[in-house]
C-alpha cells in the first residue's frame, strides 16, 4: 500500500503510515513477516502503539436473522509508545504468528470466491485508533490439507463457493470465533441421492480435523437431510492416507441410508443421528458435525484441476443424520438409535404394504376388466344367436 496519511489525531499535516508485507501469501501456522513505516509529518507527534489486526467477513445467524459483518479476528501490538520527529522516517519491522484455523482463501492458484482476508495497520494517538486500509493476504493450504483437496478434484467434485460461519463446531476445541465452509457440487454419480458436500477444517500443529456435511435428497419414503462426519488425524498421517477411498465410502454410507437408517460398509457403521467408529463418534445435528481425531498439512499437485475438487473423510469417516439438537449423553444417543430403527421399520411396513396394495389394485382391476369384457361378449353373442334363431322360425312358419 502506499503511504496513508493519519488525519483522525493530527488533522492534514500529520504522520502517515504505510504497512509492507514481506509476501502476501501464506499458509496456516506461518509467521507474516513485514514492516510499518512511519513518515513524520509537520510536527513532531507521539505514537501510543501500532497495533496489526487479521480481518475478515463471517455469516451470523441471530434468531431469525441472518447476514455478513466484517471481524476482526487476530490482534496484537507490534510496538509501544515512541515519537515520531517532524519529517522523519521510521521502519517498524514486525512478524506475527498465524492462526492454525486461519481460512483457506487460495487453491491450485485460484482465490475462493466468497472468501475476504487481510491485515489492517491501525495506529493509537492520544487514545484513538486510525484505522487503515486491508491488505490482502492469500492463505494457501497446509500439505495435509492440501491431499485431502487433491482426492476431492479426483472424484469429480465441482467447488460452489466458501464462506465463514460465525459460531463453533460442537465437541471441537476451536480457537477462533469461526469455521469455514467450502462447498462443492457432487459428482454425476450422486445425482438424485447427495446435492452438495461442505468441507471444514479445523487444525492445530499437530492434527487436522475434517468434517463433512452431506446435503442429501429424499424420496418418496424419506425426507432429505444433512449428514455428518468428521476425522481426527495427524498431519503426517493424512498426507499418506487414501483419501479417495475414505470419501468414497463415506458417501456411499450416506446413500445407503436412503434405504433403511442402517449401513454398514467394511468395518464402519452408520446409523441415523449418530455413529461410531472406533473410538471416535459422530453425531448428527444441525450446528453441529460428526467427530473423530487427526490433522493434516499442504503440498501436493495441481490434480485434474480445482474444479475438481471436494469434500474428504479419512481413515474410516461415518456418516451420522442430522437430529434435532446434539445427543449428549449415551442415554439420549440410544434413544435416537432407537428411533431411527423404528422408523426404518415404519418406512419399511409402509413400503411393502404399499407395493401389496399396490398389487392387488391390479389384480383386482384386471379381474374386473376381465369379468366385464366376458359379460359384455357374452350378451352380444347371445343376442345375435337370439336374433338368428327369430329369423329361422319366422322363415319356417
Amino acid at each position: 500500500m502506499i503511504f496513508r496519511q493519519m488525519l483522525g489525531a493530527f488533522g492534514v499535516g500529520g504522520p502517515s503510515v504505510e504497512t509492507v508485507l514481506t509476501s502476501a501469501q501464506c499458509r496456516p501456522g506461518e509467521i507474516l513477516t513485514g514492516e510499518v513505516r512511519l513518515q513524520g509529518g509537520e510536527q513532531d507527534a507521539y505514537i501510543d502503539r501500532i497495533v496489526l489486526s487479521l480481518v475478515t467477513e463471517a455469516e451470523f445467524e441471530h434468531d431469525d436473522h441472518e447476514g455478513t459483518a466484517g471481524l476482526e479476528f487476530h490482534q496484537g501490538a507490534i510496538t509501544g509508545g515512541f515519537v515520531v520527529g517532524a519529517h522523519q522516517f521510521h521502519t517498524i519491522p514486525f512478524q506475527v504468528p498465524l492462526p492454525w484455523e486461519l481460512p483457506i482463501t487460495q487453491v491450485y492458484g485460484r482465490h475462493l470466491d466468497g472468501m475476504v482476508l487481510g491485515v489492517r495497520t491501525e495506529v493509537e494517538v492520544a487514545g484513538q485508533l486510525d484505522k487503515g486500509d486491508l491488505d490482502p493476504i492469500a492463505v494457501t493450504p497446509l500439505p495435509s490439507q492440501q491431499r485431502v483437496l487433491d482426492a476431492f478434484a479426483e472424484l469429480g467434485f465441482v467447488f460452489k463457493n466458501a464462506d465463514l460461519e460465525y459460531g463453533q463446531i460442537s465437541g471441537l476445541n476451536q480457537q477462533l470465533p469461526f469455521y469455514q465452509e467450502i462447498e462443492f457440487y457432487a459428482p454425476p454419480q450422486y445425482s438424485g441421492h447427495i446435492n452438495e458436500v461442505e468441507l471444514t477444517f479445523v487444525t492445530d500443529p499437530h492434527h487436522l480435523v475434517v468434517v463433512l456435511e452431506a446435503d442429501r435428497r429424499g424420496d418418496l419414503f424419506s425426507e432429505g437431510e444433512d449428514v455428518y462426519g468428521r476425522l481426527h488425524v495427524p498431519h503426517d498421517q493424512a498426507l499418506y492416507m487414501a483419501w479417495e477411498h475414505e470419501i468414497t465410502n463415506w458417501l456411499q454410507a450416506v446413500i445407503g441410508r436412503l434405504s433403511g437408517g442402517h449401513v454398514t460398509y467394511g468395518h464402519h457403521e452408520v446409523h441415523g443421528g449418530h455413529a461410531a467408529y472406533g473410538h471416535h463418534e459422530v453425531h448428527g445435528g444441525h450446528g453441529s458435525h460428526g467427530h473423530f481425531e487427526g490433522h493434516g498439512g499442504h503440498g501436493g499437485h495441481g490434480g485434474p484441476g480445482w474444479a475438481g475438487v471436494a469434500a474428504g473423510a479419512a481413515a474410516g469417516f461415518v456418516a451420522g443424520a442430522v437430529v434435532n439438537e446434539l445427543l449428549d449423553d449415551d442415554s439420549e444417543e440410544e434413544e435416537e438409535q432407537e428411533t431411527d430403527v423404528v422408523e426404518a421399520a415404519q418406512a419399511a411396513a409402509y413400503e411393502a404394504a404399499y407395493q401389496v396394495a399396490y398389487q392387488e389394485a391390479i389384480e383386482e382391476a384386471v379381474e374386473d376388466a376381465y369379468e366385464d369384457a366376458y359379460e359384455a361378449a357374452y350378451e352380444a353373442a347371445y343376442e345375435e344367436a337370439y336374433e338368428e334363431a327369430s329369423e329361422i322360425f319366422e322363415d319356417e312358419d
